[in-house]
């Protein structure tokens, strides 16, 4: 997710508000950047799951947004969280404007349970998103590297440029290892600069490409991004011949 309002919450203990410590900040793009957070109460999650971030001003006014959480869950005891900074936005601009190590942020997760995934529940896996859309779903492949799973996992990104690709080093360096996971480029303002990309916006052609390159139909599609990329993609996807109870979607914006 990116600056969204705070989603439906399950119940339980793991929900309670806790502060946790930034202890590195990394720029990912000139608009997204990471946040690692210490946890003082770890918490178990699932590769998909988000958290909801509150700060508070001074005046009492609080404004609660909810984040995708951007790490693998065998990272315990800390998670990355990628947010991308929104001009009109209430948490955003404060995280890349005035955040700093060492700050102590109100958190409370893990949320969500029906865009999940773990190795457990096996492949293979096709994984598209658009934007900041792709943090859930770098979640999910970390998870998979974390457990040196040989899973059948394609990526295909959509972004407007090479420079606006989130986790770009990361995932060209998976992409490279050749052990099952591959990584498709859709760029919308510039041209590709790798074989197997595409120049365009998703459509039926691209999808029905994407999966003529997985060993054979994914068992589960997960779509992340916004409104009109999660439509393009799932419709392209049905339309292209997976069934719509393997497609599983998350959005954000308007």
């Amino acid at each position: 997710m990116t600056e969204a309002e705070p989603a439906g919450l399950a119940t339980g203990p793991a929900l309670r508000w806790q502060q946790a410590t930034i202890t590195a900040i990394a720029a990912d793009t000139a608009r997204v950047k990471s946040f690692f957070f210490s946890l003082i109460h770890p918490f178990a999650f699932k590769a998909g799951q988000h958290v909801d971030v509150r700060l508070t001003a001074p005046d009492g006014y609080q404004a609660e947004r909810s984040y995708s959480i951007a790490s693998a869950p065998e990272s315990v005891g800390h998670i990355e969280l990628a947010i991308e900074r929104l001009d009109d936005g209430e948490v955003s601009p404060f995280f890349h404007d005035v955040a700093a190590i060492g700050d102590e942020i109100e958190l409370r997760g893990p949320i969500g349970g029906h865009f999940i995934w773990s190795v457990e529940d096996c492949g293979p896996l096709l994984l598209l998103g658009g934007g900041s859309g792709v943090v859930p779903l770098m979640s999910m492949i970390r998870h998979r590297a974390a457990c040196r799973a040989a899973l059948p996992v394609l990526l295909l990104y959509s972004a407007r440029a090479w420079d606006e690709i989130i986790f770009r080093d990361e995932l060209l360096a998976l992409d490279a290892q050749g052990d099952g996971f591959e990584l498709a480029l859709a760029l919308t303002r510039e041209p590709t600069r790798r074989q197997g990309d595409f120049g365009r916006r998703v459509d039926v052609a691209m999808l029905s490409d994407l999966l003529a390159r997985l060993p054979q139909a994914p068992k589960q599609v997960f779509v992340c991004g916004s409104n009109p990329f999660v439509e393009a993609a799932a419709q392209g996807t049905i339309k292209a011949g997976i069934p719509a109870r393997l497609i599983r979607t998350e959005r954000y914006g308007g």
